[in-house]
């Protein structure tokens, strides 16, 4: 035979060795024992939904099961066998895709609903030679709905000499009626030591030198799909027509070198940014993709931080050496939560890439923030060492809720100048110790209730919804004096010229009673904004005084305390909780 009829009936890898039989199937041995044992005890079922990533075997186990039922055996007369013979008529017809009585539907192209009658019209009818008719119908999510429903009858009583196969992909997009109809085998991704074998004997029939670098590469590659990787594979032998090398492979799935991606990240994990960013500039030179690097910097740190659960695993036969040498030495060398530090900076800079306008610039910006995040402590030892140096006698606990907090200036409504007597105090707030009544907020008991100070003023203008007179009172206003009924005040020279008319307007009518507010020329007490400041400054000086907080402070320095909450202060006999936030400065 010439080259050129060589060239002429070449088949590519994938149909060459397309498993013919339940032992040429690799990686499903769950599902090949439950056919085999269901075909044996003649307990087959009459539809089967076969599920699982592309490439791992789906229409091939379809294709098995009709010649396993169909099957007659070498000498023509066996019943059905549950490993195909491969040499009888039907066996043989099968194989060849021209059986009569195996039809196979690509539910991609024939969605419609008069595609399914057609096939139910079909069903009525005896197979022409064989045992059994089988439907096999591929990508069975892309039927119509309408497509679905013309089925349902069917497939749940379908004549004793039919079988049904359906093979998806997408499962979810199957409707709960169809599935419960049939019996479900999710088939597995296979196995990287698994592939890593079946290529190696694959290469070694086709008399091509290929690497175990170069298998592993590819095996990976394949992401658990068996005609992913040999696609993969012949397009290696292609490319090469001597040794297929792993360098090879590399190139042509734009990987980097698996070693230049373990000192790579070895660098960054040094906290040797510049280095680092030379080794990434080298392999981008070589023709690595920036998205590919990191994620194979992500395959590192999730084989170390496995390594680092699970010793042994490192020890697998499938584990190449490098791996195996260097992913333990990282393991040993790095904390858990180094790793998982790593991980989550990694898998986030990994979407950056991939929409950034230069992936290449974003995985340098990446590897940059991963180099620095190195250098902090580990949390737990910032936690213990923060606890040694705050570490003091039982006794000598502070209790923040009695420390001597420098407070605001006094209000004009604490001062003694400006303090009801007793008997007008009691009266005001009479109706504020009397038990509210369940009734609607804008009742009449709570509206005519009267303000027992300033503040409690402010608050009711709130209430009210009066934002603007409620801002100019908080912000621009000075309180000179205040009883119930009467406010003397100074004006800021941002508050409005009608201010105290509208406020005793408001008051008048919202109390029912008759509130004066006059205008003095007196300094008076700050504005409640500013009171309110300086409380807060007051307890930030406070809690930035704990030895706590000092050892904090200390661990990051730059850090300030932005804000206090009083009210979470907590102290108890051995400890001291402080509801903070410690903002970092650039």
């Amino acid at each position: 035979m010439s080259h050129t009829e060589d060239q002429a009936v070449y088949r590519v890898l994938a149909r060459k060795y397309r498993p013919t039989n339940f032992a040429e199937l690799i990686g499903q041995d769950a599902l090949v024992r439950t056919l085999s044992n269901a075909i044996k005890t003649g307990r087959v079922a009459h539809a089967f939904m076969l599920t699982g990533v592309r490439g791992v075997g789906k229409t091939t186990t379809a294709r098995i099961m009709a010649k396993a039922l169909n099957c007659i055996g070498p000498d023509g007369q066996s019943e059905s066998m549950t490993e195909p013979c491969g040499v009888c008529e039907n066996c043989i017809a099968i194989t060849e895709d021209r059986h009569v009585d195996v039809i196979e539907m690509d539910a991609a192209s024939r969605t419609g609903v008069d595609d399914i009658r057609e096939l139910i019209e079909s069903v009525r009818y005896r197979p022409a030679s064989a045992r059994y008719k089988v439907y096999i119908i591929d990508e069975v999510h892309m039927l119509s709905k309408n497509a679905f429903n013309a089925l349902l009858k069917t497939l749940e009583e379908p004549p004793e000499h039919v079988k049904f196969v359906f093979a998806t992909t997408e499962i979810r997009k199957v409707p709960v009626t169809v599935l419960s109809r049939c019996q479900r085998f999710d088939l597995r991704r296979v196995d990287i030591g698994v592939l890593n074998g079946y290529f190696k004997s694959i290469a070694e029939q086709e008399q091509v030198d290929i690497t175990d670098d170069a298998l592993q590469l590819i095996s990976r590659a394949a992401d658990g799909s068996v005609r992913d990787g040999l696609s993969l594979v012949d397009q290696a032998i292609a490319l090469s027509s001597e040794s297929v090398s792993a360098e090879l492979v590399q190139s042509m799935l734009g990987l980097a070198d698996r070693a230049a991606i373990f000192d790579l990240f070895d660098l960054i994990m040094s906290a040797n940014t510049k280095l680092a960013l030379e080794q990434l500039s080298t392999m981008y030179a070589k023709g690595a993709d920036p998205a590919a690097v990191v994620q194979d910097l992500l395959d590192v740190v999730y084989w170390a931080t496995r390594i680092k659960i699970a010793p042994e695993i490192a020890q697998a036969n499938y584990t190449p050496e490098i791996e195996r040498v260097r992913g333990s030495s990282f393991a040993e060398k790095l904390a858990m939560p180094d790793l998982t530090r790593a991980w989550q900076l990694l898998l986030k800079g990994l979407a950056e890439v991939q929409s950034a306008p230069s992936p290449l610039q974003a995985t340098e910006m990446l590897l940059v923030r991963i180099a620095y995040a190195a250098t902090l402590p580990p949390t737990g030892d910032l936690i213990k060492n923060i606890q040694e140096t705050v570490s003091t006698p039982k006794q000598a606990t502070t209790d923040i809720t009695k420390l001597p907090l420098p407070v605001a200036p006094p209000s004009a409504e604490d001062s003694p100048r400006n303090s009801a007597p007793p008997d007008t105090i009691s009266a005001a707030t009479a109706p504020q110790l009397q038990p509210t009544p369940q009734v609607d907020p804008v009742s009449k008991a709570q509206t005519k209730a009267v303000p027992g100070t300033f503040r409690e003023v402010i608050d009711l203008f709130a209430k009210h919804r009066e934002a603007a007179l409620c801002t100019s009172l908080r912000n621009n206003v000075h309180l000179v004096a205040f009883e119930p009924g009467r406010i003397e005040l100074r004006p800021g020279p941002h508050a409005p010229r009608d201010l105290a008319s509208r406020t005793s307007t408001r008051l008048t009518d919202w109390t029912g009673e008759r509130w004066v507010v006059a205008i003095s020329g007196e300094e008076g007490a700050p504005t409640l904004v500013q009171q309110d400041e300086a409380s807060e400054q007051a307890a930030k000086n406070a809690v930035e005084a704990l030895p706590l907080v000092q050892s904090i402070k200390k661990a990051f320095p730059g850090a300030t305390v932005s804000k206090v909450n009083p009210k979470l202060l907590l102290a108890d006999e051995d400890m001291l909780l402080v509801d903070d936030e410690l903002e970092e400065e650039d």
